[in-house]
C-alpha cells in the first residue's frame, strides 16, 4: 500500500513538473516568436524603405532611358561638322530672313527646307520636315528631353504640304547642335545633330569683317594665283592647286581644274556653269565671293552608270594669294 501511494506521488510530481515546464516553454516560445516578429517587421520595413528608395531611383532612370532610342534602334550616324568650319553667331549676321541649308546626322530626320530668322541678336529656324514622323523636338539630348518638362517641348506646326514644321532655336551656324526628336510611331526620343550651313547664306547676309573678301583684301584688278583645297565626295577627286584668280571690277573668278574629265557641269549658289574646254580634264570658271571659308559647290559626274551630282566644298587661302602679273 505504501508502495502504491509512493508511486502515485512520484507520477503526480512528474505530471506537475511536466505541466509547469510546458507552460514555461510556451511562454518563452511566445516571447521569442513575438520578439522575432517585431524584429523581422522592423527589418522588413527598413529593407522595404531602402529598396523603395533604391528602386525609385533605378525605376526613374529606367523610365527615362526607356523613352530614348539606343544605338541599335538608329540608322547610321553621319558627321555634320566638316573640317575648317568655324561657328558664326547671330551678332555676326545682319537682321533678316534667309533660306538656309540644314545638314542632319540621320537620313531619317530630313529637313527639306528651312527659313532662318535673325533678329536682335537671336536666331530661330523654321524647319520643314519631309513628313509627319516626329511630334516634338527638344534642343538637347534624348536623355535631357525625356527628363524635361513637357512645356519645354517644341510642338509641330502643320505646313501647307500637310507635313510637320518646327520652330527651333539656333545658337550658331556651322556648329553641330543637339536635337532630340520624338517619334510618333516608336514613342521614343531619338538623338540627332543638326547644322545650319554658313555657305548657304549670301555673303551680303554677314556683317562687314566677318569674312575675308576681295574688298577687305584691297586687291586691285589683275590675275593672281591662290591655294585651293577640295573636300567632300568620295575623297578620290582633286583640283589643281594653286589655281588662277581673275579680279575685274571687284568680281573674282577662279579657274578650277579637276583631276577627271568626267565632270559636265558645276552648281555654285544655284547657278550652273559648264566646262570651258572640250578635251582633257574638266575645267570651270566659277565666282569666288569669300576666302578662308568653305564654299559649297556641286559637280555633276558622268563617270558612274548614270550622271550623279556630288557635293564638295572649296576653300581659297587668302594668305597664299600672289599677283602673277608682276
Amino acid at each position: 500500500m505504501k508502495k502504491i501511494f509512493s508511486n502515485i506521488i512520484i507520477v503526480s510530481s512528474v505530471l506537475i513538473f511536466g505541466l509547469t515546464g510546458c507552460s514555461s516553454n510556451k511562454e518563452n516560445d511566445a516571447t521569442t516568436v513575438s520578439e522575432t516578429e517585431v524584429t523581422e517587421e522592423a527589418t522588413i520595413g527598413d529593407a522595404a524603405s531602402v529598396d523603395v528608395l533604391g528602386d525609385s531611383s533605378e525605376d526613374e532612370s529606367d523610365d527615362v532611358s526607356d523613352k530614348v532610342a539606343d544605338a541599335s534602334e538608329m540608322t547610321t550616324i553621319d558627321e555634320v561638322v566638316e573640317e575648317g568650319m568655324v561657328p558664326i553667331y547671330a551678332d555676326q549676321i545682319n537682321d533678316g530672313v534667309y533660306e538656309v541649308t540644314v545638314s542632319s546626322s540621320s537620313s531619317m530626320f530630313k529637313i527639306v527646307s528651312c527659313e532662318l530668322t535673325v533678329e536682335d541678336g537671336e536666331m530661330t529656324a523654321l524647319m520643314n520636315m519631309s513628313g509627319t514622323s516626329y511630334l516634338y523636338l527638344y534642343p538637347g539630348t534624348g536623355i535631357e528631353a525625356a527628363g524635361a518638362d513637357e512645356a519645354d517641348y517644341i510642338e509641330f506646326i502643320e505646313n501647307e504640304e500637310g507635313n510637320h514644321s518646327f520652330e527651333f532655336p539656333v545658337d550658331a551656324l556651322d556648329e553641330g547642335i543637339p536635337c532630340a526628336a520624338y517619334s510618333k510611331n516608336k514613342e521614343k526620343w531619338y538623338d540627332r545633330t543638326i547644322l545650319f550651313r554658313v555657305d548657304s547664306l549670301p555673303v551680303e547676309a554677314f556683317k562687314e569683317g566677318v569674312f575675308t573678301t576681295v574688298s577687305s583684301l584691297e586687291l586691285e584688278d589683275g590675275t593672281y594665283s591662290v591655294e585651293v583645297s577640295l573636300a567632300g565626295g568620295s575623297g578620290k577627286a582633286s583640283v589643281d592647286s594653286p589655281t588662277n584668280l581673275l579680279i575685274e571690277n571687284g568680281d573674282v573668278t577662279a579657274t578650277i581644274v579637276w583631276s577627271s574629265s568626267n565632270y559636265d557641269y558645276m552648281l555654285v549658289n544655284d547657278e550652273k556653269y559648264l566646262p570651258i574646254n572640250t578635251e582633257g580634264n574638266s575645267v570651270f570658271e566659277i565666282p569666288v565671293t569669300v576666302f578662308d571659308r568653305n564654299i559649297k559647290v556641286i559637280a555633276d559626274t558622268t563617270a558612274m552608270s548614270e550622271p550623279h551630282e556630288i557635293e564638295y566644298t572649296l576653300n581659297f587661302d587668302s594668305s597664299s594669294i600672289k599677283n602673277i602679273e608682276e
